[in-house]
């Protein structure tokens, strides 16, 4: 077109999905300013077309927030390029306080009595499904049962609600992440090999030392021990990219909310150290676990600032090392 953007990497595709998000959800009409998303599957594939899945309300909501931020802070700092984008995009400032409103009233279920987040509005309403009496060749169930036979049942293939915990754990109190973790993980048959992973991580961020080890050799052994009798078709690429993040978020517990990189990093019986290499920012550094201590230490970049647990680190060439005691020693 001849003319410079000034643009936000990625800012069309946040207004065409907040405009996705806007289109397919609509206001309660039962009094209550409320915004509901009918219809959906969310990660779950034994639970299918759904209202309110949880996991899809929480990253539709945090997909409105984050349009809303980033263009009006495209607005205020680049209102060249801003300008450019709304022409060639037809962004009508109308539509920007139409995704603030919906993401403020976003539905997410909750029930009061159970303390938990339903998965979605009919969840809790079905019979769990009959795990005592269904034999282990049975499973996965959707190779020996017709889908319509599992979508009436409390009975969950792979992470939703726990997956929703993982990405989004700030919305969530260490109380909830517990409540929810007891009721989805008995209730969760592991028939998908990225399950283990995700179930791992929020294990070790709740103590649940024994269950997170299962989970991490079942993610681990997967291609290894041919845990599904399917590695002649080909390996597990994203089981393998979860056994990283069983690493990465689960023994050094990083997290990334908000642009502030954590790390909450265990020690477990049996692991006599962990070390890992990141690159954020374009600066590369590297944490090393051992027993009772963890290092981090700067490889390349001019500096860089990370949390240990609540306390602020600062990495540069001066300084290029820290050594700090576990935060939570297992």
């Amino acid at each position: 077109m001849g003319r410079p953007r000034f643009l936000f990497p990625g800012a069309e595709m946040l207004i065409e999905t907040a405009r996705l998000w806007a289109d397919l959800g609509f206001y309660s009409l039962n009094g209550k300013e409320e915004f509901h998303i009918h219809g959906v599957t969310g990660p779950d594939e034994y639970t299918a077309i759904v209202n309110n899945n949880a996991f899809t309300n929480m990253m539709a909501r945090e997909n409105l927030r984050y349009a809303v931020e980033s263009l009006e802070l495209m607005q205020k700092k680049r209102p060249e390029g801003f300008k450019a984008l709304a022409h060639d995009t037809d962004l009508q400032p109308e539509e920007i306080d139409e995704w603030r409103k919906a993401a403020k009233h976003m539905y997410i279920p909750y029930d009061e009595e159970a303390g938990i987040h339903p998965q979605d509005d009919g969840f809790l309403k079905k019979e769990i499904w009959d795990f005592e009496n269904t034999p282990t060749d049975k499973y996965p169930l959707l190779l020996n049962y017709h889908p319509l036979v599992i979508y009436r049942f409390q009975v969950i293939k792979q992470a939703d609600v726990v997956m929703a915990m993982f990405l989004l754990g700030h919305e969530f109190s260490w109380e909830q992440k517990k409540r929810n973790y007891d009721y989805y993980d008995p209730l969760t048959t592991g028939d998908s090999s990225l399950s283990a992973s995700v179930y791992s991580i929020l294990a070790l961020e709740l103590d649940y030392l024994d269950r997170a080890l299962e989970l991490i050799r079942y993610a681990a052994w997967m291609d290894l021990a041919d845990v599904g009798g399917n590695v002649k078709d080909g390996a597990h690429i994203a089981s393998m990219g979860g056994t990283w993040m069983t690493v990465v978020y689960g023994l050094a517990g990083m997290r990334d909310f908000g642009g502030r990189i954590s790390f909450n990093p265990k020690s477990l019986p049996h692991v006599e150290e962990v070390r890992f290499p990141l690159t954020v920012r374009g600066q590369m550094f590297e944490v090393n676990i051992g027993k009772d201590s963890v290092k981090y230490s700067l490889k390349k970049g001019d500096g860089l600032t990370i949390y240990h647990g609540d306390r602020e680190i600062k990495l540069s060439k001066d300084k290029p090392h820290k050594v700090m005691k576990l935060v939570n020693k297992v």
